[in-house]
């Protein structure tokens, strides 16, 4: 049962708890405005494979005595590269995606393997460390999610355009490839700092069920972005705080969270496509009769 008191009590009284929420906060923003790109763009299993490298990354660096965060930024940064340049055409993306899920899971488990460590900072990697984020991580997470909004803010109408129709986007001389690339780099940044909220083996949870639950209810890029992030922050956010009282795991409850915004978008949108086939059919029958 969610006990306020004592929650307030520990957003109040402990930074690392602040500090928390602002990065959760800020990381919603990020996730809920790539979201929309990367369910359109059918990315959603990219994702998973990018989060896979960004905890092989995580891994070494826990293994070397590095900032977890930073290794997993660089691995994440590697397999973006790999998946932009090796996946460029469709016929390829799926077996190359396995291909690196597969090797950076191995890679990830045999450096876990040699690291002799507390074993809640192995537990941590795979679903996540948020109440550990201190003012330098905040630093990280505030940079590199600047630089990602900005790049976005350059390439998107283009990278748009690109993601709604490529073949057209292709003959009107709009660079494809090199957006393909630019916007797999975006989504390895975003996913490596996400890594600290859910863990690598829940990425999807903010990066791709917001967008998924608002691309349900509405078809417009602009109205499914608002909703994302309004649907990410509330993940995000509400997952700490439920969880802050019971003590359990910040992922357990962002995923839930996560999944019932979710279902309740399939569930109004199967609602709405019903009252509409009910209107159409009153409107055939109506022809029929006159």
């Amino acid at each position: 049962m969610f006990d306020f008191g004592k929650t307030w009590e520990l957003i109040s009284g402990l930074p690392g708890v602040q500090t928390g929420l602002l990065a959760a906060a800020i990381l919603g923003l990020v996730a809920g405005i790539l979201g929309p790109l990367i369910v359109m763009r059918r990315m959603s299993f990219a994702v998973h494979g990018t989060s896979e490298l960004a905890f092989t990354g995580g891994a070494g660096a826990l293994l070397l005595g590095v900032g977890v965060e930073y290794g997993a930024l660089v691995g994440a940064v590697v397999a973006a590269l790999l998946l932009g340049i090796l996946g460029a055409r469709d016929a390829d993306r799926d077996s190359v995606i396995g291909v690196i899920l597969s090797f950076g899971l191995g890679m990830g488990v045999l450096m876990l393997s040699f690291y002799k460590g507390r074993s809640g900072n192995k537990f941590g990697i795979l679903t996540g460390q948020i109440l550990t984020i201190d003012s330098t991580n905040l630093s990280l997470f505030v940079i590199a999610s600047t630089v990602v909004l900005a790049v976005l803010a350059v390439i998107y109408r283009p990278l748009l355009f690109a993601s709604v129709d490529r073949n057209v986007a292709v003959a009107r001389g709009v660079p494809v490839g090199a957006l393909t690339v630019v916007f797999a780099l975006l989504v390895g940044v975003s996913t490596a700092l996400s890594v600290k909220v859910v863990g690598s083996l829940l990425v999807v949870a903010l990066m791709v069920t917001p967008a998924a639950a608002a691309a349900r209810v509405t078809a417009s890029p602009w109205k499914a972005t608002v909703l994302s992030v309004v649907f990410a922050e509330v993940a995000a956010i509400g997952g700490i705080v439920l969880s802050l009282a019971p003590g359990l795991p910040v992922s357990a409850f962002v995923t839930a969270i996560s999944f019932l915004i979710y279902v309740v978008c399939r569930v109004v949108a199967w609602a709405r496509d019903r009252r509409t086939a009910v209107a159409e059919l009153g409107a055939a029958q109506g022809l029929l009769s006159v």
